[in-house]
């Protein structure tokens, strides 16, 4: 079967041209790295140092700013079809450029869930007809997300989905696994897997350690991740066929994951902003907004997520995305469903915790939010090379801020991180040569026409 291209995995957008003067340019899929201006023509990064024809242009002054590729979450979650009191894709899409975001990945844990070509469909046409950024698709593993009976892959792969996945469930038949696996080779897809392991996990709703027993909460151990990120691995290295360990959270995963990398086994691994800025004690006051899946644990996970960030065992950061309504989040701790929202704050939290502590520069932690989704995806995007679509993130490196999450776009408020001060953002966030956000004038004109097809 030939393979889909890039261009038949988007709808066709309107192209637009502008001229950025003065800015730090990374492009890390590229390694450059230095202060010069970048040319966006008709939709497309132009080559050289080229200049702009006409005084009509847009220019934008960079001086100070980092001009990156647009960024990539490929964990996101909208809600849209059948969750619209939490999320659409217009709003998820709206939150994902005030983030810097350029392109997100849609998990299909919708309702129905996307486990058909019809659904992929719909999903398809509301991004045409809403989304101001890039929208891709993702597929279910299995019918109804149920673990049970696989989805029919092959139509899936037609409609235009670029990933796998049950997330927010986990298939835990390993014969189910493993024949979506050979499945997913003949199409060379991605799987993404949420990893956790139900019966190791059952009733556990945070961390199973010392603050569990304090609080009296039902405790949920690492070892419910680490026994089905050991199966995907095996599994991976029997069929041949590419993995991906959604949101790492327990040490002991980053460790496998390492050492089969050095194996050669095809395995891939993301974390979460939310399992590097915080542990299983912020938990202390039973707020619901730091309850989430995989749960926050120890420190000694937490460094240990960072020191696989820092050798490159783990490749992704992403958001997870999962926005609930308030009312949901109102309850009793054990009560409240798992989930936070994310791609306001990921940016600026991923450079409190990753560039301050020097765990890594911004050309390393831009390729985990650039290129190396792209490539993992087999997207088009992720790069300033010339001749590539016109996808373009500005972020101020001293642009410090305060979280309000009462001025969020996502419909919802479930954030941990409401009040934090972060020293870094997006100012502009540009698709396709054009801009659809910034900081000065948020969502205006251009933005909308953007945003149509």
């Amino acid at each position: 079967m030939t393979p889909l291209t890039p261009s038949r995995l988007l709808p066709a957008r309107v192209l637009g041209s502008l001229f950025i003067r003065g800015g730090r340019i990374i492009d890390p899929a590229s390694g450059r790295d230095e202060v010069g201006d970048l040319l966006v023509e008709e939709g497309r990064i132009a080559a050289g140092t080229a200049k702009p024809k006409d005084s009509s242009m847009p220019v934008i002054d960079a001086k100070g700013l980092i001009v990156a590729p647009g960024l990539i979450d490929m964990h996101v979650h909208l809600r849209e079809p059948g969750g619209g009191q939490k999320e659409t894709i217009a709003t998820g899409s709206r939150a994902a450029a005030a983030g810097g975001f350029t392109s997100i990945l849609a998990m299909p844990n919708t309702n129905p869930p996307a486990d058909g070509p019809n659904t992929i469909a719909l999903m398809r046409q509301r991004a045409l007809e809403t989304a101001w950024v890039n929208v891709y698709t993702t597929g279910c593993i299995t019918v109804g997300m149920k673990g049970e009976q696989l989805a029919p892959i092959g139509s899936l792969y037609k409609a235009g989905i670029v990933a796998l996945t049950d997330d927010g469930h986990c298939v835990q038949n390993n014969e189910v696994m493993r024949r979506a696996l050979d499945y997913a080779r003949m199409f060379d897809l991605l799987i993404l897997d949420h990893c956790q392991d139900y019966n190791l996990s059952a009733g556990g709703v945070m961390h199973e350690g010392r603050w569990s027993t304090i609080l009296g909460l039902p405790g949920w151990p690492r070892i419910a991740e680490d026994m089905i990120v050991a199966r995907n691995i095996l599994l991976s290295e029997l069929t041949g066929a590419r993995v991906h360990v959604q949101h790492l959270s327990s040490g002991d995963s980053v460790r496998l994951v390492r050492d089969a990398k050095k194996r050669g086994v095809r395995i891939s691994a993301e974390a979460m902003p939310h399992h590097l800025a915080l542990t299983d004690a912020a938990i202390e006051g039973y707020n619901t907004n730091f309850k989430m899946n995989p749960p926050l644990r120890e420190k000694s996970d937490q460094e240990a997520l960072l020191a696989g960030l820092a050798d490159d065992t783990i490749e992704i950061l992403a958001s997870d995305h999962a926005p609930h309504a308030s009312y949901e989040k109102e309850v009793e701790f054990a009560d409240a469903p798992f989930g936070i929202v994310g791609l306001e704050t990921e940016l600026g939290i991923f450079a409190k915790v990753l560039i301050e502590s020097e765990v890594l520069d911004w050309p390393r932690m831009l390729k985990k939010l650039t290129v190396n989704p792209a490539r993992l995806l087999k997207l088009d995007r992720g790069t300033l090379a010339p001749g590539a679509p016109g996808d373009i993130t500005l972020i101020d490196p001293k642009g410090a801020w305060k979280v309000d999450a009462g001025k969020f776009y996502s419909l919802s408020r479930n954030t941990p991180f409401d009040g934090w001060e972060l020293p870094a953002r997006a100012t502009h966030t540009i698709v396709d040569g054009h801009v659809v956000w910034s900081l000065a004038n948020q969502f205006g004109k251009q933005g909308a026409d953007a945003s149509r097809g």
